[in-house]
């Protein structure tokens, strides 16, 4: 493994042994999720630093005799996709936080690789770990527009405007091969329903076709999660995302276009990326943005686990204060799960992040306006069985080298439409 470099030095106060951090993934580990029944730790038996030595034909007698023994680095962990056949798509909720009662999320974890995410614990019902297993053991479900095309025919549905990657990024790398969000987008435009996207990902380009069209008829918004401009930075906090100044221009690109955009500024993290809040409303805003919101940094479950390990891995000398912050925005706690505080935090800090995002807003002309879905346009769809095809986003993704032909180990299991 190799230990992310930064331009600082760790502070006195730093952990002896900091973790070290895989190139190209968010997470340091797989941490224990709440379902194990089994405890594992680490023990030091005195051979190595936790480093794998060479095989033995590369360990030359000189070698040996020097009291050195060569380290063969760590291959790059790989990602794998699994398929799944899902027997419902739509999601429902009833949060106050959260600006839309249903939405559809096509896969399961996230290679961008997301140290915040608080979609990271729903891995734990898959029986999989809530950090690495969530970046790089995917599960796409196949059969994602087929059920979706299902359940927008019963008779009595209602339309309301869909969110479209409320749990995980639908244009993650994957949809690359998979299209299963493309899959769905044509499937919304055929019935003229209203849907909004959460993403942070330029690949949302690629979908101008279908976008336009819904935009036209007041069908679709698209918000942009902006979290750093800091590129470094950008790498470690959520590491296969698509870069800063590619959203950025993907604003640019969608606005051009006609689709009404917002920006997010989510999460913010204190001593992280929060001197990053005016630069990121003002670059959102010269590209074309219309509307902002931002949350303060969340850590449900594993997450915090997760988090912490990051940061003593990436920024040591920060790390105790960072954590101590939050706890000053979560009433004393790392997490505070209670409606109408959770997403915005309470207490002096979070007071004073409220009132700098809300004069940056005004003096940027930001939230003046809100684009207005319509639902009356909706044709419902013909009545399909999801079971009778295999649709062509599915035969794309079997092809795919880094696809696994296994079936998910609890994919029957009703807990797996908390999102």
């Amino acid at each position: 493994m190799e230990r992310t470099k930064h331009a600082f030095s760790a502070g006195s106060g730093s952990p002896a042994t900091a973790p070290a951090a895989l190139r190209g993934r968010g997470a340091v580990t797989n941490v224990r999720h709440r379902f194990e029944q089994t405890e594992r730790e680490p023990a030091d038996d005195g051979w190595s630093s936790g480093q794998v030595a060479a095989s033995q034909d590369d360990v030359s007698d000189a070698d040996i005799a020097g009291g050195y023994i060569p380290i063969v680095p760590e291959s790059t962990l790989k990602t794998t996709v699994t398929s799944e056949q899902a027997r419902k798509l739509l999601s429902r909720n009833d949060s106050p936080d959260i600006p839309f009662d249903v939405a559809v999320n096509p896969y399961r974890g996230c290679e961008h690789g997301c140290v915040y995410c608080y979609a990271r614990p729903t891995h734990a019902y898959l029986g999989y770990s809530p950090g690495l297993d969530f970046e790089t053991r995917l599960i796409a479900k196949a059969n994602a527009v087929d059920v979706l095309r299902a359940e927008l025919a019963r008779p009595g549905y209602r339309v309301s405007p869909i969110n479209i990657g409320s749990a995980t990024d639908v244009y993650q790398p994957i949809e690359r091969e998979w299209q299963l969000t493309r899959g769905v987008l044509e499937l919304l435009l055929q019935t003229r329903h209203p849907a909004t996207i959460v993403t942070k990902n330029a690949l949302i380009e690629r979908d101008l076709d279908l976008l336009q069209p819904l935009a036209e008829q007041r069908l679709i918004t698209v918000y942009i999660s902006v979290t750093t401009l800091d590129t470094e930075m950008a790498r470690t906090l959520e590491p296969r995302a698509s870069a800063p100044w590619r959203r950025i221009q993907a604003i640019r690109t969608l606005t051009n276009a006609g689709v009404p955009v917002g920006v997010l500024v989510a999460p913010i993290i204190p001593f992280i990326n929060d001197e990053s809040l005016e630069r990121i409303l003002q670059d959102a805003r010269q590209a074309g943005a219309c509307y902002a919101s931002y949350t303060v940094l969340r850590l449900p479950w594993e997450v915090k686990a997760v988090f912490q390990e990051w940061l003593e891995a990436h920024f040591p000398d920060r790390a105790q204060r960072v954590l101590h912050r939050i706890e000053d925005m979560r009433n004393g706690r790392r997490n505070d799960p209670q409606f109408g505080t959770r997403m915005r935090g309470t207490g002096l800090w979070a007071n004073l992040l409220r009132q700098r995002f809300n004069l940056a807003v005004r003096k940027l002309g930001l939230n003046t306006t809100r684009s207005q879905l319509v639902t009356h346009l909706f044709q419902a769809p013909r009545a399909a069985s999801p079971a009778s095809s295999v649709s062509a986003a599915s035969a794309a993704g079997q092809s795919s080298s880094r696809q696994s032909k296994s079936s998910s180990p609890l994919s029957s299991s009703p807990q797996l439409a908390l999102f």
